[in-house]
């Protein structure tokens, strides 16, 4: 068995990398824990504050191999600016580059291929209003058609105007993405609209009619939602008991 190289970054960056590094690692160790991965496959990316500077997966390790110190940072063009021993997947980075080129906001950015976010993106209506969990999605819910390996240049500009302001996206045939300004937002726009995709394929598979929500409510789910969250967007919220459970999955992944 070949080990992997050991790299200690804790205190050799500043603090605010650190803890991006650790709240990014414990993404991918979450992610792994509700089996959402891809073998080596898939990403999630953030940007180092006040920078054009990205922090993303080494390839060729699975996502309960992530660390905070084996991140590899990147810019946009998925050039590597730190002296590690791993590369990055370019191809992989393609669609989140294309995002964080033109989403200043997004500092995180999460695309999966899952089984269900697959299957919802295929059908051809989509995401339906039929749990609370799609509501948290469908008001920013965007698609984009398959072109293929994520490997042309110009499908960026395609991706990007599909995307526009939305923070949640359906990949047709490919996967599902979310995207937030920190990685708690992220992760937890990424586990509604998972969850949303679980909950509608479940319903369809019953055979039984499905009674879907009404418009109005889904038109209102934005002020609910910011009552809910009593001002916090939900990755504040949840975030700190989602970091806890990575801790008490595996300490490892803040070295």
């Amino acid at each position: 068995m070949n080990a992997l190289p050991k790299l200690d970054l804790h205190g050799k960056v500043s603090d605010a990398e650190w803890q991006l590094r650790v709240d990014l690692a414990a993404c991918y160790r979450l992610v792994e824990h509700h089996r959402w991965g891809d073998l080596i496959y898939t990403h999630i990316s953030a940007r180092l504050p006040g920078t054009d500077q990205y922090l993303v997966n080494a390839f060729g390790l699975s996502f309960d191999e992530v660390t905070a110190s084996n991140l590899v940072k990147v810019d946009l063009q998925g050039n590597i600016l730190d002296d590690t021993p791993f590369s990055i997947n370019p191809a992989g980075f393609t669609i989140h580059s294309a995002i964080h080129e033109v989403r200043p906001d997004a500092h995180c950015v999460i695309h999966l291929h899952t089984k269900e976010t697959i299957a919802v993106a295929t059908q051809k209506n989509g995401l339906q209003p039929l749990s609370q969990y799609s509501l948290f999605s469908l008001p920013s819910l965007a698609y984009h058609q398959y072109e293929g390996l994520a490997v042309n240049p110009e499908e960026k500009a395609r991706l990007q105007a599909d995307l526009g302001h939305h923070n949640h996206m359906l990949l047709v045939n490919h996967g599902g993405l979310a995207l937030g300004p920190t990685v708690g937002d992220a992760f937890m726009r990424f586990y509604d609209l998972q969850r949303a995709c679980e909950v509608q394929l479940a319903i369809q598979a019953s055979g039984q009619e499905a009674l879907p929500i009404a418009q109005p409510i889904i038109d209102n789910i934005f002020r609910q939602a910011n009552v809910v969250h009593s001002g916090s967007t939900g990755g504040q919220l949840a975030w700190p008991a989602m970091l806890r459970k990575a801790y008490r999955l595996d300490p490892g992944f803040a070295e």
